[in-house]
């Protein structure tokens, strides 16, 4: 299993992460199974944002023999009400809850302590002022959660995250059709229609993942299926269906993204997600779905997806063109996205101008033209 750097976290985790929202609705035991079974195969990233005691007792007992094989992100703020979930400020509820996560997980340190779903401004004031965020950095501060992180569906306030200075990670929710909706802080309706909105990635979203890679927040990645919509033709947004593999490739080529956290019912899906470690370039091609779609407008977007290669100067073009996007728009070019830049084996200047790459490229980007201006950019 690959594993990546989080961000300024500097914790190397799985590419593949683990989902636990449907743990409650299967065996305990099954359950319990299919976590190890998970770790067995180099999955070492698990989100608990569940607040009902079974799924956290679920994995308290899945990982109580290997606490330190797994990165357990927790969340703070997402509680239990008379048999219900609540998403809540009031520390009456938030501090019993965390304890519990603690209790549950049989463990004395959470990971990654995530301040709980902030998709609307009002809540990120409601979070961000008083004695909630006061318990937050109180509890970091006594390493009972190692690393600050948040969750949210909204990228203005990912922004704002990824600018506060004290978070280190946020699990956003990436897969094509959300990045090219526009921000809101209702989720439901990034599930809804999308006809009027395909003009390829929405730039606040272009903004924030340029944001996070510049201020090395890392991501990890939820609703990377769009709730398994992108696997059938009728129900996708774009009219064609994406595998798995394709899902995931698109969401792991996004800047700053560390791991996508995929949710699993069977030992079965497990497999078919770390399938993707192994996988063939064309296996991995989201860009031909999204060329023949009958709905989108990537047309002139590099989208990061590598068909152009393979380049005769060896360079690594997608990767170029990442770094270049991310920098752009500046001023002036982030030193921490000109460092990245330097340590490509093949720059842009090294570009011969052949265009073959260009003939290879589903979305007609003028690959040449931006290789000069990267050079230009980059002053190599």
């Amino acid at each position: 299993m690959n594993k990546r750097r989080l961000g300024k976290t500097n914790l190397m985790v799985s590419e593949i992460g683990f989902g636990g929202e449907w743990l409650e609705r299967h065996d305990f035991d099954e359950s319990v199974a299919l976590i190890k079974y998970a770790q067995s195969l180099g999955i070492n990233i698990i989100d608990c944002w569940m607040p009902d005691p079974k799924s956290r007792d679920i994995i308290g007992e899945a990982i109580k023999d290997s606490r330190d094989k797994w990165y357990v992100q927790g969340h703070l703020g997402s509680t239990w009400q008379n048999g219900q979930y609540v998403r809540s400020r009031d520390m009456k509820f938030v501090k019993p809850a965390f304890e519990d996560l603690l209790a549950r997980l049989k463990t004395d340190y959470i990971d990654l302590g995530m301040i709980h779903y902030v998709d609307s401004e009002e809540d990120w004031n409601n979070s961000m002022t008083g004695p909630f965020i006061d318990y937050v950095k109180d509890l970091h501060t006594r390493g009972i959660i190692r690393h600050i992180g948040l969750s949210t569906h909204n990228p203005v306030m990912a922004k704002r995250a990824v600018l506060s200075g004290f978070v280190e990670m946020i699990l956003f929710s990436i897969n094509p059709a959300f990045d090219m909706q526009p921000p809101s802080d209702d989720l439901m309706q990034m599930f809804g229609w999308y006809e009027d909105n395909m003009k390829g990635i929405a730039p606040q979203r272009a903004e924030l993942y340029r944001l996070a890679e510049e201020n090395d927040v890392g991501i990890t990645v939820m609703k990377g299926f769009l709730g398994g919509k992108l696997f059938d033709a009728k129900n996708s947004p774009f009219g064609v269906a994406f595998t798995p593999t394709q899902c995931i490739h698109y969401a792991l080529t996004r800047p700053a993204v560390s791991s996508i956290l995929c949710g699993y019912d069977t030992t079965a899906q497990i497999d078919q997600a770390v399938a993707y470690e192994n996988a063939s370039a064309d296996e991995k091609d989201y860009a031909s779905v999204l060329a023949n779609a009958p709905y989108h407008s990537y047309k002139g977007q590099c989208t990061y997806c590598g068909h152009c290669k393979p380049c005769p100067s060896n360079i690594d073009i997608a990767m170029v063109n990442k770094f270049y996007d991310l920098a752009k728009q500046q001023p002036a070019v982030p030193q921490s996205i000109q460092s990245h830049y330097e340590l490509i084996p093949h720059k842009a200047a090294e570009c011969i101008a052949c265009q073959s790459c260009e003939s290879r490229c589903p979305f007609e980007v003028k690959i040449a033209e931006r290789m000069k201006k990267a050079a230009e950019l980059f002053g190599c």
